[in-house]
């Protein structure tokens, strides 16, 4: 006879319909009842919480996540993330294409997750200590050796900005308040001398990233969670881009040296 064979998970409990193994007649999220005790009662972002942590957040903490994910969720038309999702609606695009090009433009390095990976990483490394954070950002080599190529640029700062952006700063300001936030509220203190270090203003990176370490979750679960709470929008843009049409979609013009119209016209 065949061993059974087990998914093995601490995040998740699973008790079978009797006589239907394939149907769940009880699911259980790290000990609590999802469908039993916590319908109805728990939010989305404590249940966020609760998959990640393994723990129920408290109020402060539940309340910071919800923060950040509101500010999170339509990073807007401008992010390239949101662009491409649109650009995929408006070509027609199935809905998981839509979403797939807004989170493969969303990961990178440049204002994406692993930005923010690399963000929280510093946290990790320097806390609230100006003298680490100091020397840290006086280092030219930001990256470590990996599939991802040399970060240009100083995580969670932008280089291509002469100050910190009004939506960031006020993100900020909102987030420093939170009895939880201790890297928010510190970071707001001392965020002068940090981007006169850098030679460069705070980014949203910069400023999530410091949420997410407040909140305990490590530099991979913060990745995952960027790419997750930032989807909303990218959805919603793509489903009004679909229904819209290529015609009203500014696409990028090019100059071509060799046109073929041009060539067939003559």
């Amino acid at each position: 006879m065949t061993a059974l064979q087990r998914v093995h998970t601490r995040i998740w409990l699973e008790e079978p319909e009797p006589g239907n193994a394939f149907a769940t007649r009880a699911a259980y999220c790290h000990g609590y009842d999802v469908y039993g005790e916590m319908l109805g009662r728990a939010r989305w972002v404590e249940m966020l919480f609760l998959l990640f942590r393994g723990e129920a957040p408290e109020p402060a903490q539940a309340a910071l996540l919800e923060d950040l994910a509101l500010a999170l969720a339509n990073p807007g038309p401008r992010d390239p993330s949101v662009h491409a999702a649109m650009c995929a609606g408006t070509g027609g695009s199935t809905a998981a294409a839509s979403l797939m090009a807004a989170l493969a433009v969303g990961a990178g390095q440049q204002g994406g997750a692993r930005e923010v990976f690399h963000a929280m990483q510093l946290w990790q490394r320097c806390g609230t200590d100006l003298a680490p954070w100091t020397q840290a950002l006086r280092q030219t080599d930001a990256g470590v050796a990996s599939i991802w190529p040399e970060c240009d640029h100083l995580p969670g700062f932008d280089a291509h900005a002469e100050r910190m952006a009004p939506l960031a700063q006020q993100l900020l300001a909102h987030l420093a308040r939170n009895t939880r936030s201790l890297r928010g509220a510190w970071l707001a203190s001392q965020q002068p001398a940090l981007e006169a270090v850098a030679g460069m203003p705070l980014a949203m990176t910069g400023v999530a990233a410091a949420a997410l370490t407040d909140l305990g979750f490590t530099a991979e679960q913060g990745e995952m969670l960027y790419l997750l709470l930032r989807l909303p929008g990218a959805a919603a843009h793509a489903l009004e881009q679909r229904g819209i049409g290529p015609k009203q979609f500014p696409f990028f013009e090019l100059d071509l040296l060799n046109d073929p119209a041009e060539q067939v016209a003559a």
